[in-house]
């Protein structure tokens, strides 16, 4: 299997990853993808007039429930599709691919991932708003939305159908991918190795762990998108709240460090010295972690808010707003100050051999054990809900992707296919998981940055209209008062 799946990185490395600077510049890479997300977020921040800024009150207003109306359609409210969102977001990529990038990047990569975070804002407001503008309600009930919906439907109406057909179905199939990959193999390896460290019996016999996470995912994702969000809306304020609490208390102990810690995170992004490629590889650690954690641009999270109960368009995409925010900016942020402080980043502190396979939960894991010895018990099962919660809604991504091309009525075979996945890689090499994972997800951003310039006017408009009917009062008028 190892050799299997090192094959295939090696082929999407080539297809997909190539140096834009064709090797001319000596240890220094800057892949393809990469490079277009980040030319993709600054683009649309200014088209958007950094919408990124300016809605957050707003935004929270409609989480709150402020602008409910009887013309609201959809299956859940916006609060539960944005939980539903975060709980595939805010996942492993915070525990373990912050270590990642902090151990190949230095901690310049920090700054760079926060700087991908706030582009990544306007990215998410984007895909989503174009989501819940062409979203499709089925006969069963289901709603379909996310990048195959927008694609061909929003290309159609600009006289692109054939090319707008054809971005979908390589969308859908890269979301496939992406959903084994990023959203099942790649929890699974990283929390195998955590709680692996922690618990003797799981390191011993990993496809155990795999097999109990499987039943346990299988239950809730035969559920459907309902029970899917029901569980995410539970699961998520508990991890975060476990996480983040034990965050706060290491640097609130360390708070004489911090200063320097963001100290050493500037500097080490414009002058790096822990990395090969200078500057120029740190800005490309920072960025591909921070895509990999917060998935803005990949036109992932937009499935996710379909089913979203409201009346414009827009209103969801200001609401997905939170999502780069609290992943990124917040919770990767406070643990790469973790990492910083306690100096696990750095090989010469005993931690090369965690670094080298790439496990970066089981790194982050000992960070915060050299501040609270026993909390890596604790961060275990914190662990083990950021993975279950990440599957279970990028399980819900790839079937609709899989509904898109093969019909409704062959769904359970990709949940089968999913779950297989799960045990699977409870007994890969982490390493080429991480990789495997990692490609997967990125190559979803190709067709979809694409098609997001392409109708990125639409979505002007649109949030033209809408503002000039809050700033009217119109909103206000429109919403259902207790």
């Amino acid at each position: 299997m190892n050799e299997f799946f090192s094959s295939i990185n090696h082929f999407l490395e080539t297809i997909l990853f190539f140096d834009i600077l064709f090797g001319k510049v000596e240890g220094t890479t800057i892949p393809f993808l990469v490079a277009w997300l980040v030319i993709g977020g600054i683009y649309l921040t200014l088209k958007m007039g950094f919408i990124n800024l300016k809605m957050f009150r707003h935004s929270y207003r409609i989480i709150k429930g402020d602008y409910t109306t009887k013309e609201d359609k959809g299956l859940i409210a916006p609060y539960k599709s944005l939980t539903t969102a975060l709980s595939a977001t805010v996942g492993l990529g915070n525990i373990a691919g912050v270590a990642i990038a902090i151990a190949i990047g230095g901690p310049g990569a920090t700054f760079w991932m926060i700087a991908a975070g706030f582009l990544g804002m306007t990215l998410k407001f984007t895909e989503v708003t174009l989501s819940l503008k062409y979203r499709e309600f089925l006969p069963d009930g289901t709603i379909m939305g996310g990048g195959m919906e927008y694609l061909s439907k929003g290309l159609e109406k600009k006289r692109m159908a054939s090319f707008g057909k054809f971005l979908a179905i390589t969308f859908a199939l890269f979301m496939i991918g992406a959903a084994i990959g990023g959203g099942n193999t790649f929890q699974v390896s990283q929390a195998v190795g955590a709680i692996g460290n922690e618990i003797d019996f799981i390191k011993a016999y990993p496809w155990v762990f795999g097999v109990v996470l499987a039943v346990l995912t299988g239950a809730v994702i035969l559920g459907g998108i309902t029970r899917i969000a029901d569980t995410t809306s539970r699961i998520v304020p508990l991890m975060v709240t476990i996480y983040i609490a034990a965050s706060l208390w290491i640097l609130i102990v360390h708070a004489d460090k911090i200063p320097n810690a963001f100290a050493l995170i500037f500097t080490e992004a414009f002058a790096p010295t822990a990395v090969a490629g200078g500057m120029i590889g740190v800005i490309v650690q920072g960025f591909q972690r921070a895509v990999f954690s917060s998935e803005a641009g990949l036109g992932s999270a937009p499935v996710a808010h379909a089913p979203a109960r409201v009346k414009y368009p827009v209103r969801q995409g200001i609401v997905a707003l939170y999502e780069p925010f609290i992943d990124t900016i917040i919770v990767c942020t406070m643990t790469a100050l973790v990492i910083i402080i306690t100096g696990v980043w750095d090989p010469a502190n005993g931690y090369a051999d965690l670094i080298a396979a790439k496990e970066g939960a089981a790194l982050t894991s000992a960070a915060y054990g050299t501040a609270i010895s026993w909390f890596p018990s604790v961060l275990s099962l914190s662990i083990f809900l950021f993975a279950f919660s990440t599957m279970i809604s990028w399980s819900y991504y790839g079937e609709r992707a899989w509904v898109y091309l093969f019909g409704t009525k062959s769904s359970v075979i990709y949940k089968l296919i999913f779950l297989s996945f799960i045990v699977m890689a409870s007994v890969v090499d982490t390493g080429i998981m991480v990789d495997f994972s990692f490609m997967l997800m990125l190559a979803m951003a190709l067709p979809n940055i694409l098609g997001l310039y392409i109708l990125s006017g639409d979505v002007k408009e649109e949030l033209k209209v809408y503002l000039r009917k809050l700033k009217a009062g119109k909103l206000d008028k429109e919403a259902i008062r207790d």
